[in-house]
């Protein structure tokens, strides 16, 4: 479970407990969400799911994109989904803002369509940002103890 950040121990606690294909999976969709966007700040989160929120601040209004870890799957999912040009048809979902890519294999989302997702989703949320944040590069843990 390498990474380009250390996975806040919170997080890790129950990510264990996950399958190892969601573990491995998780863990490299992480890495390449920082790849793009090292300065995004993490929010770990365990509600129904285990939950990883990359935001250009520290708050969840902010977020650009989520990795939700479920009993036996994840997805890649985008806060404002329903802004983002998907020529390739990749989000489904049926909420209001909300959508979403299943990920099953590294294919999935190691791609330029993906990329472009991504890179649109931090460009929307940079460009909807209210107050300038003052931190980057965090990882901040949701999770109650």
């Amino acid at each position: 479970m390498s990474s380009t950040r250390i996975i806040h121990p919170d997080f890790k606690k129950f990510l264990q407990l996950k399958p190892q294909v969601c573990i491995d999976l998780y863990a490299d969709l992480r890495n390449y969400v920082l790849e793009l966007y090292p300065e995004a700040n993490e929010l770990v989160y365990h509600t129904h799911a285990l939950t990883s929120v990359f935001s250009i601040s520290e708050k969840l209004s902010d977020a650009f994109c989520m990795i939700p870890i479920y009993t036996n799957h994840l997805n890649l999912g985008f806060n404002k989904g329903v802004l983002l040009n998907d020529p390739n048809k990749l989000l489904v979902g049926t909420g209001k803002l909300i959508r979403h890519i299943p990920i099953k294999s590294v294919a999935d989302y190691r791609n330029d369509s993906v990329k472009k997702l991504i890179t649109l989703a931090i460009e929307l949320s940079l460009s909807d940002m209210k107050t300038p944040s003052k931190m980057f590069g965090k990882t901040i843990s949701k999770i109650k103890k």
